[in-house]
């Protein structure tokens, strides 16, 4: 795909997975000998949260049926604008501390346009994507956040 600038750019992998997800998956589908710089993101489950009271023990993801193409828009979008290629996933499901719950792999031609890719994608992510989360605490506490969140 390509803008009106003849910017090219390629979503390799845009997914919703209720199986984990691996960071080494997503570098290899945005292998490419044409890119010049490679970047990631990983998004964890951690152990806390500034809105809880107690520690966190896990997160449960579940997503509107349209959250996968919105996620294809929004890795489409950076990828077009950028040049670069794309592999993004996220969890949905239970997910215990330390589970990867997004995964972001870019390859660009060169630095700057990697790091904008990724950054605009898990930006884009947390103000766009129809995904929640309830967040579970040890003393069985739960509390949902949302688009934004």
């Amino acid at each position: 795909m390509t803008d009106a600038n003849g910017h090219g750019g390629e979503v390799r992998r845009a997914a919703l997975s209720a199986d984990p997800i691996a960071l080494a998956a997503h570098t290899a589908l945005v292998d490419d000998p044409r890119m010049g710089a490679e970047t990631s993101f990983v998004g964890r489950v951690r152990d806390h949260d500034p809105d809880a009271a107690g520690a966190v023990t896990a997160l449960e993801y579940t997503s509107h049926p349209d959250a996968e193409r919105i996620l294809g828009e929004i890795a489409a979008r950076a990828a077009v604008r950028t040049g670069s290629l794309i592999a993004v996933s996220h969890r949905i499901g239970r997910l215990a501390v330390g589970d990867a719950a997004v995964v972001i792999a870019v390859a660009s031609p060169h630095r700057a346009e990697a790091f904008d890719a990724c950054r605009a994608v898990i930006e884009d992510i947390k103000r766009e994507l129809p995904v929640w989360k309830r967040q579970i605490e040890a003393d069985g506490t739960t509390a949902w956040k949302g688009i934004g969140g």
